[in-house]
């Protein structure tokens, strides 16, 4: 009878275990493209990097530049390409915005929004479990 409840309670740690792994969400790349130039991107950096295709990816980063004048010029810039091959990108000298940029990590869901001129007018990320790959 011990044996019997050793291995029911065993059965039931294990069975339990499995269902507390957390939540798993994969959000594969997603681009919109609006008829005027503007558009926006979406999508999971580890779905992209994990997708079967080739293709897929998103993400930001910014480049820092001497300007031979003693100054330094900045900007940031964002870039997105679908499964299809449906493509993203803006670029930004605005603070706020680059700042975002740094906010991001490994495990980051990316957002950004452009004008017609290709200028990034949002940049936003989201770093959660449901992000992180699978074990």
């Amino acid at each position: 009878m011990r044996i019997k409840r050793l291995i029911a309670i065993g059965a039931l740690v294990l069975g339990s275990s499995a269902a507390m792994a957390g939540l798993e969400s994969e959000f594969p790349v997603a681009v919109t493209l609006n008829p005027d130039g503007s558009g926006s991107a979406a999508g999971a950096m580890t779905t992209a990097r994990s997708s079967k295709n080739k293709v897929e990816y998103i993400g930001c980063g910014v480049r820092r530049f001497d300007d031979g004048a003693g100054g330094v010029f900045v900007f940031g810039f964002c870039q997105a390409s679908t499964a299809d091959e449906v493509l993203g990108f803006c670029d930004t000298e605005n603070p706020a915005l680059i700042a975002s940029i740094g906010d991001q990590d490994d495990f980051s869901f990316i957002t950004f929004s452009w004008n017609a001129a290709g200028q990034c007018r949002g940049i936003g990320n989201s770093t959660q479990s449901f992000y992180l790959p699978k074990q």
